[in-house]
This record gives C-alpha cells, sequence and structure tokens, in this order.
C-alpha cells in the first residue's frame, strides 16, 4: 500500500465517524514562540485544548507534517541508526475536542487498523500506564487483545508521571496516560517487547499513540 493511499484510508475513516479533516499547518508554527517547527499533530490545536480557541468541530482529523530535530522530541540522532526515526513525516491524527474518550479512541484505532489496513491482529500488541485499569479492560475485555500482548507500564523515566505511556504537554498543561499500539515484525528482527530490556530494537514497532 502507497503513502498517499494510507493516508487517504485514514482520513477517509475518521471523516465517516463524525471528523472535520482539517488541513496540515505550516511547518513553521504561527503565533506560537514555544516551536521552531510544527513537531506533532497537535500543535495546531494545542490552543484548544488549553481552553483559549474553539472551533465549529468538536472532532478532527490531519495528516500533519512535522520536522523533529530539536526541543523535547528530537529524533535527529537517531536518524540513519534506527528503520523508524526520520527528520521529517507526516502524523496521523484524531482529535477530540470534549467529545468521545478512551472506548471510542482506542475503538476507532483498532477497527481502521485491523479492518481498514487488514494487519493481523496476533501481530499487534499493547501497551496503557500501569495504573490506567479502565484502558487495560478495554483491550482485553472490549477488544478482546489477549491480555499476555497487552503490556502495563509504569513511570519508566525516573520521576513520578515520567513513562512512555504518560503524555505530557510540558511541565504544566494538559496531560494524561496514554495507550499505544506495537507491530510485531516477526522473530527475524532483532528487539524485545514493549518494556523489555531489548525494547529499543526493530522487532516491535509503535504505530499508535492515543
Amino acid at each position: 500500500m502507497k503513502s498517499s493511499e494510507i493516508r487517504q484510508k485514514f482520513l477517509d475513516f475518521f471523516a465517516s465517524k463524525g471528523h472535520t479533516v482539517v488541513a496540515s499547518s505550516s511547518l513553521v508554527p504561527h503565533e506560537d514562540p514555544t516551536l521552531l517547527f510544527t513537531n506533532a499533530g497537535m500543535n495546531q490545536f494545542k490552543d484548544v485544548f488549553l481552553g483559549f480557541d474553539k472551533r465549529p468541530y468538536t472532532r478532527a482529523a490531519s495528516s500533519q507534517k512535522c520536522v523533529r530535530a530539536g526541543g523535547k522530541h528530537n529524533d535527529l540522532e537517531n536518524v540513519g541508526y534506527t528503520a523508524r526515526h526520520h527528520t521529517f513525516f507526516e502524523m496521523l491524527g484524531n482529535f477530540s475536542f470534549g467529545d468521545y474518550f478512551k472506548r471510542d479512541a482506542i475503538g476507532y484505532a483498532w477497527e481502521l487498523l485491523t479492518e481498514v489496513y487488514k494487519l493481523p491482529t496476533e501481530k499487534l500488541w499493547v501497551t496503557v500506564y500501569a495504573e490506567d485499569d479502565e484502558a487495560y479492560d478495554i483491550w482485553t475485555k472490549d477488544i478482546g487483545v489477549p491480555a499476555e500482548r497487552v503490556i502495563r507500564i509504569g513511570d519508566n523515566k525516573g520521576a513520578r508521571y515520567a513513562s512512555d505511556n504518560f503524555w505530557m504537554m510540558g511541565d504544566t498543561g494538559p496531560c494524561g496516560p496514554c495507550t499505544e499500539i506495537f507491530y510485531d515484525h516477526g522473530a527475524d528482527i532483532w528487539g524485545g517487547p514493549p518494556g523489555s530490556p531489548e525494547e529499543d530494537g526493530d522487532r516491535y514497532i509503535e504505530i499508535w499513540n492515543n
């Protein structure tokens, strides 16, 4: 499948779920002195999440052009050393502004990956924040992912809430537990599942973050 098809299927899927498709914003953010380059799809919605702006829609989807070459999300030192890091890329994203929450977000992700992109379910692993029992139950009881493929990740970055599965925009502001989906490339690729000593290998690759 070509990248253009992946992008279009993503946008079409979320449009069918009531999302407004929003064009990518500029790589150089407007009216945001905190960023040199746009590094995530949520950048253009930052003021919405902070309550400073209101849009005529509560659901959005976008394919955002991003550069990660400095700051908090700096991938530059990893480019050329792994199969998954790039300076420039497009980030596909779906956003809810006070509309749906975990159950729908997880359901949409799983439906798109398994029914639209046709990824085999047995290849997909999931991580949740260690204390997020709600997300864990949605994955194991509602979606039906086997418990052995749903991994709880705690505060693994040296401080409270400093975790691969606790998202935060900065030292202050919106934050909370997140859940990620990984694709298992198979035993012929070196690497271990998330949370293991070999997690930096290329076998298990993150493909989704809610």
